[in-house]
């Protein structure tokens, strides 16, 4: 593998100017901050990987380096033994760079926010969903002028060549609509409807497309960003990088994927299902016509475990790109004219009700695992919540190297419930297995599953 031995460089315009005292507390390689840049620097100059293994890619490149070095006029980055994908003739991809400081503002920003006089309130729902708003407020994401536009698309980064190619499509009729993409940041079905963006835009002589990548510590290493991006936002944890999806969002598309995409719906219909929300967020399940038996199953597995009551929330369309455009474009000026009537925010979603269950995050520990609540007793919101924090251990138990190391300590986490939810449960695991979705390259002979399922 060759890498690049050394090279400097500087912010452009992605990056906040930053205080004497900030840079100071970030460039100690002692300090699990400065760690954590580390590792969030690595995965973005890995753009492209092929590798989903977070473990194996630090330990690929044990012997990156990046140094911090502050000066009177802002900072520069020296990095040593950089992959040399990240370079075209020697100097680095622009939108790479760009990704670097992005990853830098947002880390130094959450950590003093976190530690100092004016930290974030963590302690309750309206603090979380403040500190949610304030990250993507730091990194000029809301933008209070401009309308409804925003499609976040959810899918897998292990798909085959024809999902990606209809992401692209669905991407590219977007485009010539007008509409910006939001994804999280990473290849397949993150990368494809911005791909696809990239091209109606220019058609349409659209100089100002957004393709915003959202992502978090524990998963980019695994979906490193995609080079597209260009407004790139790293959230704390999986719980915040969920919540600025939702707030963001007119209208969400999910594409085929694995557990970390069935963890994102379960997320988003947790928040639909609950009581205390009235209103509606347009959401779209679709891809090519020969994946119609994906949706079958994800459509049979929501039914089974939360009642039939749950397909009123979202709507499958197969094989037609143009008319998820059409569809998605009409339901986002609906929603434009709903806020507008009502005086709301276009930017931010304040009135979304999100429940501190699904703010606060889940740690995939054995014991965490084995304690949820995967039973009928529930009411629907809280099944699903729980649902999304077992498909949450479950991603982490295959790419994040928290989840990694947990598995070869202690064994496959084991997962309990009701006989019905569980048979489910394991009836979709084995077709993602079928369908090489837990991982990259994978199948069913070289996957070891992560988890095994048991009655109380």
């Amino acid at each position: 593998m060759t890498k690049i031995p050394r090279v400097t460089i500087r912010p452009k315009v992605t990056l906040n100017l930053l205080s004497q005292s900030e840079i100071a507390g970030l460039s100690s390689p002692e300090e699990e901050v400065f760690q954590l840049y580390r590792n969030c620097a690595l995965a973005i100059l890995n753009t492209d990987t092929e590798q989903d293994d977070a473990a194996k890619i630090l330990a690929e490149h044990s012997d990156f380096e990046i140094d911090i070095v502050p000066q009177s006029r802002g900072v520069k980055l020296e990095i040593r033994n950089a992959p040399e994908a990240a370079f075209v003739d020697g100097e680095m991809v622009t939108g790479i760079r760009k990704h670097l400081f992005s990853a830098l503002r947002d880390i130094v920003f959450t950590e003093f926010k976190t530690n100092d006089e004016h930290r974030f309130n963590l302690d309750d729902s309206a603090g979380i969903t403040d500190a949610v708003f304030r990250i993507l407020r730091n990194a000029n994401t809301v933008k209070p002028d401009v309308q409804p536009n925003l499609a976040v698309c959810w899918g897998g980064h292990s798909i085959p060549r024809e999902e990606y190619d209809y992401s692209k499509e669905v991407g590219y009729q977007l485009g010539l609509r007008g509409v910006d993409i939001v994804t999280g940041c990473g290849i397949g079905a993150m990368k494809g409807p911005m791909k696809g963006a990239a091209v109606g835009h220019a058609k349409q002589h659209i100089d100002n497309g957004r393709y915003i990548g959202i992502s978090e510590p524990g998963i980019i290493a695994s979906e490193s960003p995609n080079a597209i991006v260009n407004e790139l936002i790293i959230m704390p944890d999986i719980e915040k990088r969920l919540e600025a999806f939702v707030r963001l969002a007119h209208c969400i598309i999910v594409f085929p994927g694995g557990v970390g995409t069935v963890e994102e719906v379960l997320y988003l219909l947790s928040i639909l299902t609950h009581p205390d929300n009235h209103q509606s967020l347009p959401l779209f399940f679709t891809g090519p016509s020969s994946r119609a038996d994906y949706f079958e199953e994800l459509d049979h597995f929501l039914r089974t475990t939360l009642g039939d009551e749950v397909a009123q929330f979202y709507q499958i369309i197969t094989g037609d790109s143009a008319e998820v455009a059409r569809q998605v474009k009409a339901s986002i000026d609906q929603v434009h004219i709903q806020r507008s009537e009502k005086q709301e925010a276009y930017y931010f979603n304040w009135s979304l009700s999100i429940h501190a269950n699904l703010q606060v995050p889940f740690i995939p520990t054995h014991d965490n695992m084995a304690a949820l609540k995967l039973d009928f007793e529930s009411p629907i919101h809280q099944r699903a919540a729980q649902l999304r924090a077992a498909f949450s251990g479950l991603v982490a138990g295959n790419v994040k190297a928290f989840g990694i190391e947990q598995i070869a300590q202690h064994g496959p986490y084991e997962i309990r419930g009701d006989e019905k939810i569980l048979a489910a449960i394991d009836t979709l695991l084995h077709s993602f297995i079928r369908q090489k979705r837990m991982k990259i390259g994978m199948n069913e002979e070289n996957y070891t599953p992560c988890y095994k399922l048991a009655q109380p």
